[in-house]
């Protein structure tokens, strides 16, 4: 069993979170996965950013402000 640190992206309506994970890669079964620490962890992050709970998110990870840019 394999470990690497990955950074993935949740995104919710104008913020965007950069999370720290733990990916598992296996000879066996489905692989890369995640810890379930590391799914309730993205979960957590996607629940606050929907809420607009940004002070949240933060702890969990760094969040953005998305702003749309015109043509």
């Amino acid at each position: 069993m394999t470990r690497k640190s990955h950074t993935r992206l949740i995104h919710e309506g104008d913020y965007a979170a950069e999370v720290e994970v733990e990916l598992i890669f296996e000879d066996i079964g489905w692989s890369p996965c995640l810890s379930l620490e590391d799914a309730y962890k993205l979960d957590d992050v996607r629940q606050a950013l929907r809420q607009g709970d940004l002070e949240t998110a933060s702890r969990l990870g760094r969040v953005y402000h998305l702003t749309p840019v015109g043509i």
